[in-house]
């Protein structure tokens, strides 16, 4: 009998959203080379934000680790973000033009990243480990899904092809098996009430995803907020 994985049940309760993120539109033209590096730019901009309240969010939930296991599969959850992925999208932002303000710790929240990162924040704060795995999981588990099959056939643009090189590893998938087996240690998959609960933060989550993506696609000003519509700091 093939054992039931509460990570599987979220995954497959938002596939819809999930298909659509994993493919989004900047995806495939990231994966071609034919995006804007200008696009990207701003993609950056906002992104190194997220991903400061994004390593926020984990430390909360070391706060609330069950056990000593727990804690170092979060441990390394957070030094992925805070030692190699918030760096890495300061470099990439840098070879891409730059930001004074976003260098400096001053950048502004687009909407899209505010919403996104107080629901992340709030889950971790006051829900318990599980919980707060299923709201920062859809972030850490589609960028591997969508970075591993370009490994393949990555673009001729250096940049392109160093972005999917980030996430498209073997490394890089034993982080996500390791936070994936966590959520599934500590919830009981025949708990369908709990379960459902999970499902819909994991599923909201994803649909920020999918919006954050938009955001970075659709925006004309490069990832900034509108000046009517200042976007907190965390």
């Amino acid at each position: 009998m093939t054992e039931r994985r509460v990570s599987a049940a979220l995954h497959d309760a938002g596939s819809d959203t999930w298909a659509a993120t994993v493919a989004h539109p900047m995806v495939r033209e990231i994966a071609a080379g034919t995006l804007p590096h200008e696009t990207f730019r701003g993609y950056f901009r906002q992104n190194v934000l997220y991903l400061e309240a994004y390593a926020r969010a984990i430390g909360l939930l070391l706060g609330r680790a069950p056990d000593r296991d727990a804690l170092g599969v979060l441990t390394a959850f957070e030094v992925q973000i805070v030692d190699t992925e918030i760096p890495a999208n300061l470099a990439f932002l840098e070879r891409l033009g730059g930001d004074e303000d976003t260098e400096a710790g001053h950048g502004r929240m687009h909407p899209t990243t505010y919403a996104y990162t107080r629901h992340l924040l709030t889950v971790c704060a006051t829900e318990d480990c599980a919980a707060g795995l299923a709201a920062v999981l859809p972030c850490q588990w589609s960028y591997g899904e969508l970075a591993r099959p370009l490994m393949a056939s990555k673009p001729a643009d250096p940049i392109y092809a160093a972005w999917i090189d980030l996430f498209g590893d073997d490394g890089y998938d034993a982080l996500v098996g390791d936070t994936t087996a966590l959520l599934d240690r500590l919830v009981d998959p025949d708990d369908e009430r709990r379960v459902a609960t999970l499902a819909d933060i994991f599923e909201r989550s994803t649909a920020y995803e999918r919006a954050f993506w938009d955001m970075a696609y659709g925006s004309g000003d490069g990832g900034s907020p509108p000046n009517n519509k200042r976007g907190g700091r965390p």
